[in-house]
């Protein structure tokens, strides 16, 4: 199992000279190039162009460099592939995937790297288990704003619309070991309701969440790294446990909770995450 963190994945549109340098300044996890939605039409061309060797020549350090691609069913998404193939990005994020087929072909224009799907439309979302199983795919990326649009749900803050939505798609990324990043909270200027909207992936079991605006990365970051406290408590679980084990017993009690081995596992993965967070500041 990879540790490596997926706290924050900003999007960052391909056709911005400045949006690129200061991506290699931010805090992120992951980097979301985006030659789709976030690039005007006229301009789609000139981001290919313009994207293509500030992947090639830019220091972006750790962070992974993912590009979303636009359709292959435009205009623009063959000649996306077609750069991206022979590009130096880490990955390929492949919009409105509704199917194993749709990541096949992707993968027969660019072999060399994972792909990522956006899980944007519902049937995606009723494809999940099959488009998760597909050995190329690396992660999902929940497009919950198309998503809401073809399901023409209302907005709540509990984001009980897309309960199920985003519950498939975890199901399908955790029964294949694939990592899931949440949607994108518009309203950027809001740290409240973008924490508690972190707070609720995290506690659901996103590994991150996608990000529209750098003031957004250290709010995300917060919370979807390990706290002081369950760092602590992951600790003194281990230490509790080989006791326990040392002394011819197969389970520990720590604050009055029994712990097993499989608490042994989610502990020692809290520190791994952990290290690994700390490896890259």
């Amino acid at each position: 199992m990879s540790h490596r963190p997926y706290r924050s994945a900003l999007y960052i549109p391909a056709s911005k000279e400045r949006a690129l340098e200061k991506a290699k300044t931010l805090a992120v996890d992951a980097i979301l190039f985006d030659l789709e939605d976030a690039v005007a039409a006229d301009e789609k061309d000139a981001a290919r162009d313009l994207l293509m060797p500030w992947l090639a020549q830019a220091d972006y350090g750790s962070r992974k460099r993912i590009v979303r691609i636009n359709g292959l069913d435009t205009q623009w998404g063959l000649a996306d592939a077609k750069a991206l193939a022979r590009s130096e990005a880490d990955a390929v994020l492949v919009p409105k995937v509704n199917a194993a087929a749709d990541v096949d072909a992707v993968v027969d224009l660019v072999p060399d790297l994972p792909v990522w799907a956006m899980m944007e439309t519902p049937l995606g979302v009723l494809n999940a288990l099959e488009i998760a199983a597909h050995p190329k795919i690396e992660g999902f990326v929940l497009g919950t704003n198309d998503l809401a649009k073809d399901l023409n749900t209302r907005f709540t803050a509990d984001r009980g619309p897309l309960m199920t939505s985003l519950q498939l798609c975890l199901l399908a990324a955790k029964a294949h070991g694939v990592i899931a990043l949440d949607g994108v909270y518009n309203a950027f200027k809001d740290e409240e309701g973008l924490r508690a909207e972190c707070v609720q992936g995290r506690d659901l079991g996103f590994d991150g969440k996608t990000l529209i605006h750098p003031a957004q990365v250290a709010i995300a970051n917060e919370a979807f790294a390990p706290s002081e406290a369950e760092i602590t408590l992951a600790e003194r679980q281990i230490a509790a446990f080989h006791e326990a084990e040392a002394n011819g017993q197969g389970i520990a009690v720590v604050d009055g909770k029994i712990v097993e081995n499989l608490h042994i596992v989610t502990a020692k993965a809290v520190l791994a995450k952990a290290a690994a967070i700390a490896g890259m500041e």
